[in-house]
């Protein structure tokens, strides 16, 4: 699939966009500019685009270069999705095309977070009402792509306003954000394979354009409460 971003521009995260996100704030402090990690945002193969269009999906691709942001492995700014329904938020869906991934997720109440490990193929769906940060922990670089809404934009001000997520991943493991408050212990989950919902980890993600009546869990999430209880 990353055929499909020969000739797309990508949007380009830069240091000096999260500098005030990072754990290592002495490093981040002295550090030169540089770039992080590249959005090519709607890609798709030409005959392909209506109909994600009728669906109001799309599909994105971003590659994370390995670095180390000081103390702390490089990593996303981090956001939440807008209400989709009445009290549920767009959900989205990642897969790793290549290298290694860490799907950081924070509930928007703050009372539940939990990561995910995933590694090529693995698919990870981030459920209505959390935000998400995704970490690049190896030397290679961090290829993956997602299926999401195309109506809606990302917010990203509740990360900004505490300085990054609830935790930081490090060299010395999980460390917690101090500007948060009390909060529950960082749990693990495992990879959203599911099957039955065309999320085979031999297929790429990209295929079920083809079927693309099972993405209708990112449209509208609140008949799909049976889905995301899984997870």
């Amino acid at each position: 699939m990353l055929s499909l971003i020969e000739k797309a521009v990508p949007d380009v995260r830069r240091l000096n966009d999260m500098r005030e996100l990072l754990y290592d704030r002495e490093w981040a402090e002295m550090a030169e500019d540089m770039e992080l990690y590249y959005m090519y945002r709607d890609v798709a193969m030409d005959e392909d685009r209506e109909k994600m269009k009728a669906k109001n999906l799309r599909y994105d691709i971003t590659i994370i270069p390995p670095n180390m942001l000081g103390k702390e492995y490089t990593k996303t700014v981090g956001h939440y999705h807008p209400l989709a329904e009445e009290g549920i938020s767009y959900p989205e869906v990642y897969e790793v095309l290549e290298g290694e991934a860490i799907y950081f997720m924070q509930k928007e109440d703050l009372t539940d977070f939990y990561f995910v490990r995933a590694g090529a193929s693995d698919k990870v769906i981030i459920p209505p009402n959390y935000g998400h940060i995704t970490i690049n922990p190896s030397n290679e670089p961090l290829k993956m792509a997602n299926w999401v809404c195309a109506s809606f934009s990302s917010s990203y001000g509740a990360y900004k306003e505490k300085k990054g997520g609830a935790y930081y991943r490090t060299l010395s493991g999980w460390v917690k954000n101090p500007r948060y408050p009390t909060i529950p212990e960082i749990r693990q989950l495992q990879p959203t394979n599911f099957e039955d919902i065309g999320f085979k980890k031999a297929i790429p993600m990209y295929s079920l354009v083809a079927d693309i009546e099972k993405l209708e869990f990112l449209v509208s999430p609140k008949r799909f409460s049976s889905l995301f209880n899984r997870i």
